[in-house]
């Protein structure tokens, strides 16, 4: 598999949905695959919060040669969300009206915004129609603002383990992560390094809601039952901390969440029910049983409002985490959902 990696370069001012503008951006993107004669073949990946655009790395069970999205087949397309630490327009990059870089002064940016920079891409390819637009968690709330924007634009819509509006759940792990890397002094400063420990034990905090108690006991049980110190949990977060700190930057992180937390469909369109009445797409919803953050409720409030929509539950004994991980379910149930044209209700697995 070849992949190609590319930078869309906009030039012009790009106005923000709450004020402010970008003085042009970037984003970084990469292809694999033809389009195909039909122009019938493409497939729109959104990635989720700290994920890259190259998602057969991240999503290497559904996206490579001969798996479910093959470019061999398809033509398949995935872009670094504006504010992110992969190539894209985002805090450590330079502000051509002061010369240097953005650091805390990058403008507020919502999963409305992000959108509207993915769809202009999408002019400048000269892409009329998507055959398959699919994400997971901030990857999901991507779609569906697209799918709502842009009613026309797909044949299939796949939500998975994602929602039409952030809770204050959601938002409540956010902020606490936020205020882990404000307690880090360094976070004041401004550098490449600055927040790092900060953001080290935010994502010991994030890893709590991606996974859950069973997940815990499962894969960090105690070596022994008299055990006093020197846990095998304490060394995985400490362990996930580290790692999360040689790939990320604590400016990115900061914004991501704050993208996430903006999610809403319903904002400025009537309502979450109105906004989700506007998708065309025939949908597939997916929720992952054991998922804390995102909650099935969340996934059914979905499926019962987009007209037509089928709701499919997996379980999975990691969490939201599963919708990276149970690739070998996830391909079962939109291989049935796409042979059955996206009419027949599947049951649950």
């Amino acid at each position: 598999m070849q992949a190609e990696q590319k930078i869309f370069k906009y030039p012009y001012a790009y106005s923000l949905e709450m004020g402010g503008e970008l003085p042009g951006f970037e984003l970084s993107y990469t292809t694999y695959g033809k389009i195909n004669a039909a122009e019938n073949n493409i497939v729109w990946i959104c990635h989720a919060l700290t994920g890259s655009s190259n998602a057969a790395d991240w999503w290497d069970g559904l996206v490579g040669d001969e798996k479910y999205f093959d470019p061999a087949k398809h033509f398949i397309v995935c872009v670094n969300v504006l504010g992110s630490a992969y190539g894209s327009t985002g805090p450590l990059s330079v502000n051509p009206k002061t010369q240097k870089p953005y650091y805390r002064d990058f403008p507020v940016i919502t999963v409305r915004d992000v959108v509207g920079a993915m769809e202009l891409l999408r002019q400048e390819l000269g892409i009329r129609k998507i055959k398959i637009c699919i994400g997971g968690s901030l990857g999901g709330q991507q779609a569906l603002e697209w799918a709502v924007e842009v009613p026309d634009l797909f044949e299939e819509l796949i939500l998975i383990a994602s929602n039409a509006l952030h809770s204050p759940w959601g938002i409540a792990f956010n902020e606490s992560q936020r205020m882990a890397i404000e307690a880090d002094p360094t976070f004041k400063d401004e550098h490449l390094e600055a927040g790092s420990m900060g953001m080290r034990a935010a994502r010991s905090i994030a890893l709590l809601s991606y996974r859950n108690y069973d997940t815990y006991n499962f894969t960090q049980a105690r070596d022994n039952p008299d055990q006093i110190d020197d846990f095998r949990a304490s060394s995985y977060q400490q362990y996930q901390g580290d790692k999360f700190v040689k790939r990320f930057n604590a400016y990115s992180y900061w914004v991501l969440s704050k993208i996430m937390d903006s999610h809403n469909v319903g904002r400025n369109r009537g309502g979450i029910v109105h906004a989700l009445g506007l998708v065309k797409a025939k949908t597939l919803v997916l929720g992952i049983k054991s998922d804390l953050l995102f909650p099935l409720s969340e996934q059914q409030f979905l499926a019962r409002h987009i007209p037509d929509a089928v709701f499919q539950e997996i379980d999975s004994l990691y969490g939201h985490d599963g919708f990276l991980i149970e690739y070998k379910q996830l391909t079962q149930v939109i291989r049935a959902w796409q042979e059955t044209n996206g009419q027949l209700q599947m049951a649950r697995m």
